[in-house]
């Protein structure tokens, strides 16, 4: 073995040429040049870094089980399916010199190792063809960016794809300060109906459960937290039972249903939340989490002068790089109640601001929209739009397909899961059975 030229294609040392080459140095007291040697010097990047997958087969076999640390945790991905991918955002520029797969049975027998500056471009760093599982550990790879992913083309399996260990090793660029602020997030919408887990109808037992098992730093709610009238009775019952279980990690936002309480509109909402839905004395607040700041808003008063005043000075006063904004009414949707035009100023000001990202309830579906602006038009600095309406309420039916739309789903119930960093954000829609159903692309903040 010799350690390759720059120019040369990256080495692959599977785990049985380790063997032999252990063989020989002891049998022949050889010297041995390694052909990792150099790259394995250079530091281990990917540990605890923030990752994703195309999919997942199970609630415990997340992507991040492969950048843990531990050998006895994996990813997997759907069986049966190609292709798939998992990818890791290494949190700053790097250059990359060597990826380690550590393969569980079910492998991959044709994949890419990709690397990309922005999550979206791919540049290939190696190609396997024929691998037949165990370790591979690619060697003397040269290239340079920020996320790195292995994009699996052939199942060696019946199964899906399954790594314990994706470990990838270079040299960080410091003139790129490193991400300090990533953080993972749950958001949902439209979520407790007036039933129970004893009845095996009731969605928002099965939604919570899921939020719960993904254990993010907070959690988001986009309104109609409570069907039908949103009574504090109701709240006790119902909600408390379930996602009440992290209220004190969740950070919500009323919907129209919470208008509808007898007891006065937002009063049993009011009740039961208390400070946490009021921190600054009014139903709509903000807060902020490393690099972003979160505006909680309450698109049943965006008439009211008063929350309109607040929201233009709030985002006048925040210095953070990412500003996201969540309230119930989405400006636009494919579903029963389509566009809501009550959010377009709302839109005008947050689109002055820079804002990067708006969550949105009230269709009992999944959207997303590419970025754009208050009119519609598609536009590289415009708001990316999410409608997360699948908590828990009645699932209400695709009907007018809306321009920019680029995923719908309906009838399956599930959370947002969102991953942000100091200076990016990128998501998944998780269903309840624990399974990726839609990835987002990943986006840089204005």
């Amino acid at each position: 073995m010799h350690h390759p030229h720059a120019s040369a294609p990256p080495r692959r040392t599977t785990t049985l040429s380790l063997l032999l080459a252990a063989v020989l140095l002891v049998t022949g007291g050889l010297v041995l040049a390694s052909t990792g040697r150099a790259a394995a010097a250079d530091p281990l990047l990917s540990r605890g870094r923030p990752a994703t997958a195309s999919s997942q087969e199970a609630a415990g076999l997340t992507a991040a089980r492969a950048f843990d640390g531990d050998p006895a945790t994996r990813w997997a991905s759907a069986e049966g399916s190609d292709p798939q991918w998992i990818r890791v955002d290494l949190g700053t520029t790097a250059a990359v010199s060597r990826v380690r797969l550590t393969w569980e049975a079910a492998y991959g027998k044709a994949y890419r190792v990709e690397i990309s500056a922005d999550g979206a471009g791919w540049t290939t760093l190696a190609t396997e063809s024929a691998g037949n599982g165990g370790t591979d550990d690619w060697t003397a790879l040269s290239g340079r960016g920020r996320y790195v992913r292995v994009h699996g083309t052939a199942r060696g399996t019946a199964y899906g794809y399954s790594l314990y260990e994706f470990e990838v090793y270079g040299t960080p660029d410091d003139t790129v300060p490193p991400g300090t602020g990533a953080f993972t997030v749950v958001a949902a919408g439209d979520i407790a109906a007036r039933c129970t887990a004893s009845s095996s109808s009731c969605a928002h037992p099965r939604t919570a459960a899921q939020a719960r098992r993904i254990n993010p730093k907070f959690y988001l709610t986009m309104g109609d937290n409570q069907y039908d009238d949103a009574r504090l009775s109701d709240f006790r019952n119902y909600y408390d039972k379930t996602w009440g279980a992290f209220k004190a990690k969740t950070h919500p936002a009323p919907g129209n249903h919470e208008t509808y309480d007898p007891a006065g509109p937002l009063a049993g909402y009011k009740a039961y939340f208390g400070a946490i839905a009021y921190p600054q004395g009014r139903p709509y607040y903000s807060f902020d989490e490393g690099n972003w700041h979160f505006l909680a808003l309450d698109s049943n008063s965006f008439d009211d002068p008063a929350q309109i005043t607040w929201l233009k000075d709030d985002l006048a006063r925040t210095t953070k790089g990412c500003v996201a904004a969540y309230f119930h009414h989405p400006l636009y949707s494919s579903g029963g109640h389509g566009n809501d035009p009550v959010s377009k100023p709302v839109w005008r000001i947050l689109y002055a601001a820079g804002a990067d990202l708006v969550l949105n309830g009230h269709d009992h579906h999944y959207e997303r929209f590419a970025p754009q602006d208050p009119a519609g038009r598609a536009t590289a600095d415009g708001i990316v739009e999410i409608v997360g309406g699948m908590g828990g309420a009645e699932p209400y039916p695709i009907e007018t397909v809306q321009p920019h739309s680029q995923k719908r789903i309906s009838g399956t119930y599930g959370v947002l899961k969102l991953d942000l960093t100091d200076t990016t954000y990128t998501w998944q829609y998780v269903g309840t059975d624990g399974r990726v159903k839609d990835t987002g692309p990943t986006y840089t903040c204005h």
